[in-house]
């Protein structure tokens, strides 16, 4: 297989990965794809966020008992769109959502977790006034977490992009001693998958990409 080939071997089965053996990473495995994080791009290359890697039990259990109050409420949150829905749509959809609350019950087993903090004075929101969620700034963040979750691929691991605990800042300030002004934009709880990788489910790409005008 061609190096053409394999990466896009790697993107198209790089899935979210919430099923995790406690079997732990080997450092020098762990080392390559945290440093492949650090080759993502950002904005003037000032690379505004750094990342806590947690594998600690005790650590990862106090984020485990964060998490699982927050993912408590995202259940809720999602089983009331589908409250109208036939039965059975409202059964897959428990089915699926019962999954992240396995992971996030179980998150101290997790060989890794690895939250990323920012600096919002190093991100240069451009879109901040434009009367919508400014999102723009993301993006000297998330190529980072996407690094780390294709290098996790390539290495034979999983992981998942979380976002859920952001909205516990200061509970997680407490715990890992991130400096006060720093955000959370991510978790991703990091192993060897219990399953395989891949395929993706997407949309096709003529849905996805319009060349040179929007067409319906």
């Amino acid at each position: 297989m061609s190096q053409t080939d394999a990466l896009y071997e790697l993107m198209s089965t790089t899935r979210s990965i919430r099923r995790i053996k406690d079997t732990p990473i080997p450092s020098d495995v762990l080392q390559r794809v945290l440093q492949a994080a650090v080759w993502a791009p950002s904005g003037g290359n000032r690379q505004p966020w750094r990342m806590i890697v947690c594998t600690e039990r005790d650590v990862k259990q106090r984020l485990s008992d964060i998490y699982v109050d927050e993912w408590a409420s995202y259940v809720d949150f999602n089983m009331a769109q589908v409250k109208n829905a036939p039965e059975e749509i409202q059964q897959k959809v428990a089915a699926g959502l019962s999954v992240g609350t396995q992971l996030a019950a179980s998150l101290a087993d997790v060989p890794a977790v690895v939250i990323f903090t920012f600096d919002p004075n190093m991100v240069y929101v451009t879109d901040n006034n434009l009367g919508r969620t400014p999102v723009v700034g993301g993006g000297s963040l998330y190529p980072a977490v996407q690094n780390l979750l294709l290098a996790a691929r390539a290495e034979g691991l999983g992981g998942v992009l979380t976002t859920l605990v952001a909205s516990r800042e200061k509970d997680l300030r407490d715990l890992l001693g991130f400096p006060e002004g720093w955000g959370v934009y991510a978790m991703v709880p990091l192993g060897y998958p219990k399953g395989s990788h891949g395929p993706l489910r997407r949309e096709p790409l003529d849905k996805m990409a319009h060349f040179n005008r929007w067409a319906d």
